[in-house]
């Protein structure tokens, strides 16, 4: 979630929209959307589009525009696209503003390299998000989180107490985040959690997946010999770190690094 602009930037954050959309791929898509926000008064600052297929795919369309006084015009804009265009094109779609950072919180355990990184980054403003709590299931973190003045909630998470404990989850998070980054915890979250919570799921995987899913990745990557690490963000779903994946980064290793210079790397 970087920012789209940075703060030096002479757009207002209040009057940037982000129009995502997806449907099936015809012609005269691009110029039905186009047309639509420069007739509102929008200027397109930023556009990315993809096909899935050269015909019969699906497109998938994500624009960042500029609309002075949008904040006043949103909910008109977004009823007049839905008859306009996605109506018509059978689309599927969601308009947001700029200046309404998502609400996130952040799910960790005990190691704190992964959660301290974004809390960090988000203080330095490096994140458009607001992170409105951090929730553990080990009490060990509780102080350096608060230092970044965002609560700390302590959920023991057991084996014994999973549903005692999603349902604590459940009380703390639907409707108050939109969005839950999962830095390191290391819990798996049942199916039934998952259709509750009502917002998506982002994990933070010590892993290059599809390679080692689930538990102990360095000590197996160490084992078969690996040339590459990585991490992997990935959607939260059902099948144990088989979400859609939405980011990836390497290492180069060789022989040489053991499982702790695995980790750290």
């Amino acid at each position: 979630m970087t920012q789209e602009y940075p703060k030096t930037t002479a757009l207002p954050a209040q009057d940037v929209g982000r129009l995502l959309l997806r449907c099936a791929d015809r012609p005269g898509l691009v110029s039905a959307i186009s047309g639509f926000l420069t007739g509102a008064g929008a200027n397109i600052v930023s556009l990315d589009q993809h096909s899935t297929e050269q015909t019969g795919g699906t497109f998938i369309q994500r624009t960042i525009f500029h609309l002075p006084g949008l904040a006043a015009v949103r909910d008109e804009l977004e009823r007049d696209f839905r008859q306009r265009v996605a109506e018509p094109f059978e689309m599927d779609f969601r308009l947001t503003e700029a200046s309404k950072p998502k609400r996130v919180a952040l799910m960790a355990s005990r190691e704190d390299h992964c959660l301290l990184d974004l809390l960090w980054r988000n203080r330095r403003g490096e994140l458009d998000m607001s992170v409105v709590m951090v929730i553990s299931n080990h009490p060990d973190l509780a102080d350096q989180v608060r230092a970044f003045g965002v609560p700390f909630l302590y959920v023991p998470a057991t084996r014994e107490n999973r549903t005692e404990a999603e349902q604590r989850l459940l009380e703390l998070l639907r409707g108050n985040v939109d969005l839950v980054v999962l830095a390191r915890y290391m819990q798996i979250l049942t199916p039934e959690f998952l259709d509750a919570v009502g917002c998506p799921l982002i994990n933070i995987h010590h892993s290059f997946l599809p390679a080692f899913i689930g538990a102990a990745p360095y000590r197996r990557a160490k084992e078969r010999g690996v040339k590459l690490v990585g991490a992997t963000a990935h959607y939260v779903t059902g099948d144990l770190d088989e979400g859609p994946i939405i980011e990836q980064d390497v290492v180069r290793v060789d022989h040489r690094h053991s499982v702790g210079d695995l980790q750290r790397l």
